[in-house]
């Protein structure tokens, strides 16, 4: 059965990381039958607003891929009834094709640039594309700082679960939830919330275009809902399911916040102060029932000081991310003055005739 999706939802592809830059766009190119078109091109030169055109024109449901630098822009969309997808392939998230043609196919926009009105600013832009750089891997080292705190916390939390219990709740809830559809599922691993130039961004709104229920896990600290979260995940595939896992932001490595099934238009959802669900209506679980709370209170003013801490490190992190955007932006407007967007507009309807949508 495939996956059932509204006109359209938002997700992210990618974000900044305790690790630096973390991406699934590799991923996105390994699903079944993907094929993907990979726009090459420089800031500034029409690559978002050829994929929001090409969104807007699509008669079938639709992933638009933000972008974690700027949420406003998009770096890819997904045509769910199609499995095409179209991607910026550009740094931090360079693409190469793997199978030229077959698997990947390149759609370059350098043609459209104009040498010549970008060679008298070569310095300026060079100097530009290096701070941005160093603004970014500075934001990079303020979140490696918060998530190791919030790490710490999640460790802490772990003394006092009970995983035992979580474990036979997790049984219980999928034998009512997940009846048994034969075979393996199949997964998609999408972001639903970054770390931005306009702070910490959660696409809750997608939680409620796939889904009519929700199960919603309240854990400030993560340990049980991390549990609960990679068991649930195990459950669904082994029962046949296709579903869309949701990584953390700050954790992506070993830590899933959010698991999607929307052919059962059911969604099992992490609620914090990071990412407050807001589904008013649905099922809530607190996950202090799988604490020793007493334990847990040996830990408070650990908890508090890490809470404080990392938010202030999250705060100079957004500071530093808007910084390189109003950067990225000055780069941009040399490379706007360089381009020939009728020539973007004619690779647009292009796209459009190799992806198969409408064109006008």
């Amino acid at each position: 059965m495939e996956t059932k999706c509204p006109q359209a939802v938002d997700f992210f592809l990618g974000t900044t990381t305790p690790a630096g830059f973390r991406g699934y766009f590799q991923e996105l190119g390994q699903e079944p039958e993907m094929q993907l078109y990979l726009i090459k091109s420089g800031p500034g030169c029409g690559k978002s607003t050829l994929m929001k055109q090409l969104a807007r024109s699509s008669d079938g449901p639709v992933q638009r891929i933000h972008c974690s630098s700027d949420p406003d822009s998009l770096d890819g969309v997904v045509f769910c009834d199609k499995n095409a997808a179209i991607l910026d392939a550009t740094a931090p998230h360079t693409l190469e094709p793997l199978a030229p043609g077959a698997g990947e196919v390149v759609v370059s926009l350098y043609h459209t640039l104009d040498p010549d009105v970008l060679r008298p600013h070569r310095e300026e832009i060079r100097s530009l594309f290096a701070r941005n750089a160093a603004l970014r891997s500075r934001a990079a080292r303020y979140i490696a700082s918060a998530g190791s705190l919030l790490l710490d916390s999640r460790r802490a939390e772990a003394c006092s679960t009970d995983f035992e219990k979580v474990r036979r709740y997790v049984k219980r809830l999928c034998a009512r939830l997940l009846p048994r559809k034969g075979g393996q599922g199949v997964e998609q691993v999408r972001l639903l919330s970054a770390v931005t130039p306009q702070g910490p961004v959660f696409y809750n709104a997608t939680i409620q275009a796939l889904a009519d229920r929700a199960v919603i896990f309240r854990d400030e600290y993560g340990a049980a809902s991390r549990f609960l979260l990679e068991q649930i995940r195990t459950e669904a595939l082994g029962r046949g399911y296709r579903i869309i896992t949701c990584p953390c932001a700050l954790h992506p490595e070993d830590k899933i916040d959010h698991i999607l099934i929307p052919e059962l238009r059911l969604a099992f959802v992490t609620d914090n102060s990071w990412h407050p669900a807001g589904l008013p209506g649905q099922q809530a679980v607190r996950c202090s029932r799988f604490l020793d709370r007493n334990n847990l209170s040996g830990f408070r003013a650990r908890l508090h000081f890490n809470a404080r801490a990392a938010q202030e490190l999250i705060q100079q992190a957004v500071d530093l991310m808007s910084s390189a955007k109003a950067c990225h932006d000055e780069l941009e407007s040399y490379y706007r003055a360089a381009v020939d967007f009728a020539a973007v507009e004619q690779i647009t309807r292009d796209c459009a005739r190799m992806i198969g949508l409408p064109t006008s």
